[in-house]
């Protein structure tokens, strides 16, 4: 009985606190999104449902609960029913090591980071088996380009979490926010946090990094086959809570987390959750979509040698001074932001378009070799 008893004390809450942390994420974000994108778009954006529009969300549930329920017929119906489900164990799990105030974190482990390491990691497993079972095309090159893309960005993102890991002495989440007391660790570091912010939101899939989804040539990706009550799992819940657990891992390891101005609350975290949010939102409605080379060519040459860099220099800065390595490693973490500013118009022109014209400029010279070899070249 003192099982049972421990179970629904310790667990329950913890597990309620996780599951409305999701439902309000996909009932407010993707609304707050639409009405925000009006607005940067000159638009009004859903205002008919309720005052200002506020019962939008409850229209779509609605409309969404209503619509018929489809499984192709070639799709592998155990695991295209399994997937949603899957997907979601990523944005439920992680939240269990943050810490939501001074007083209360669902399980405090002394192994905080390597946990949300190794459950991030397990979020492309979801959308691999979601294309795969779905049986078409468009949602099979969805899940590819998710799983490719997840684990190049999941790099860079690893690497910005060891060196929270070194600047604290400390894996656990706890530790993190309380060594931030004095000075928040995107101060600090704001290189690493520019390259988790960038990492994250193309493990997220969000624009400019959404081609697993890129309606243009994939309809939805791996969302293509799911609709109603489905859609709005792997949309709303899946999608838009990936984007709140990965804010509120963010405001954990660099924002100071519960932490504030004037007094320490829970009301800080949602505050840091809410802007970093809408540095997505922001994200969306300002950058075109990349192409999938030029992708995979910005983690691999871009990201993963700058989180090295950074992480091999602020390593020997603390091994040199051991007391004071905080002035240090923040000047060189500037510097560097000012020489990626610097050079990141050329960088961008290097390695991402002049690149793409070179492949471009081989496939027409193929084109014209072949054609000659044909009798001629061809118009």
């Amino acid at each position: 009985m003192s099982s049972v008893t421990d179970f629904l004390v310790n667990f329950l809450p913890g597990f309620v606190l996780a599951l409305m942390v999701i439902i309000l994420s996909a009932v407010i974000f993707p609304f707050a999104a639409r009405r925000i994108l009006g607005f940067m778009g000159d638009r009004l954006g859903p205002n008919r449902v309720g005052p200002q529009g506020l019962l939008q969300p409850f229209a779509d549930f609605l409309k969404l609960f209503i619509k018929e329920d489809v499984t192709p017929s070639q799709a592998h119906r155990m695991l295209f029913l399994l997937a949603p489900a899957v997907a979601l164990v990523t944005p439920m799990l992680t939240q269990v090591v943050i810490p939501f105030g001074e007083d209360y974190t669902i399980a405090d482990l002394n192994i905080g980071l390597i946990y949300i390491v190794a459950v991030g990691a397990f979020s492309v497993l979801g959308m691999l088996i979601a294309g795969w079972a779905s049986n078409n095309k468009y949602s099979l090159v969805g899940g590819l380009r998710s799983a490719a893309q997840m684990i190049s960005y999941e790099i860079p993102l690893i690497l910005t979490i060891v060196l929270v890991a070194i600047l604290t002495g400390s894996l656990s989440l706890n530790k993190v926010v309380i060594a931030q007391d004095s000075v928040w660790f995107a101060a600090i570091q704001p290189l690493a946090f520019i390259i988790y912010v960038i990492a994250g939101v193309a493990e997220l899939n969000r624009t400019p990094f959404d081609l697993p989804e890129a309606e243009s040539e994939l309809v939805s990706g791996y969302i293509t086959e799911y609709g109603g009550m489905r859609f709005a799992f792997l949309y709303g819940l899946v999608e838009w809570g990936n984007v709140t657990v990965w804010a509120m891992a963010g405001s954990t390891l660099f924002l100071g987390g519960w932490r504030g101005p004037f007094f320490n609350s829970s009301i800080w975290l949602a505050v840091k959750v809410l802007a970093m949010v809408l540095v997505i939102i922001w994200f969306w409605a300002t950058f075109p979509r990349l192409q999938i080379d030029q992708l995979m060519a910005f983690a691999w040459k871009v990201l993963i040698p700058l989180s090295l860099l950074n992480l091999a220099a602020t390593s020997a800065f603390i091994l040199i001074w051991p007391d004071n390595f905080l002035l240090p490693t923040a000047i060189l973490s500037w510097a560097l932001i000012a020489l990626f500013i610097l050079f990141f118009p050329r960088i961008v022109r290097r390695i991402l378009l002049n690149t793409r014209l070179k492949l471009l400029a081989t496939r027409r010279m193929t084109t014209v070799i072949s054609g000659t070899g044909k009798g001629g070249i061809r118009s």
